[in-house]
């Protein structure tokens, strides 16, 4: 038999998530942010992916990474901005390759479904990044 799991509704307001256990992400370069594991790397399976909801109180940042593998987020609710200046609302789809670089943040608050098929690793930034919390120019 499969192993399954349910989350009824989570396009529901991601901070009354509640009834989920949330962790602090607690890692150099993250302020915050607190995540929610759905699948974990297994490696006597040779499994990598990881499967997360991941919540951004206002303010909340991740450190800035590469990609190694695909990274793809769904934001569930609130407002997720993109280091490079785009910010992502609710219901918006982003994928991102291996090799992209990035720093997550949310001014806002907001809720994001993160599947990684590849861990990231921590990067130092080799341009200038938005600041966290700073919304895109116009």
């Amino acid at each position: 038999m499969s192993d399954i799991s349910y989350i009824p509704n989570v396009f529901r307001s991601g901070f009354a998530l509640d009834d989920l256990k949330w962790v602090t992400w607690d890692e150099p370069g993250r302020t915050g942010v607190e995540h929610h594991v759905l699948w974990a790397p297994d490696e006597e399976a040779d499994e990598r992916s990881v499967g997360l909801l991941l919540r951004f109180p206002p303010g909340a940042h991740g450190d800035f990474h590469e990609h190694l593998g695909y990274e793809l987020m769904l934001v569930l609710d609130g407002v997720l901005d993109h280091s490079d200046g785009i910010s992502y609302v609710k219901g918006d789809l982003v994928v991102e390759g291996p090799g992209t670089e990035h720093q997550m943040s949310s001014r806002t608050g907001c809720t994001v479904l993160a599947i990684r098929t590849r861990p990231a690793e921590a990067r130092a930034p080799q341009k200038p990044l938005r600041p966290v919390g700073v919304s895109a120019a116009p």
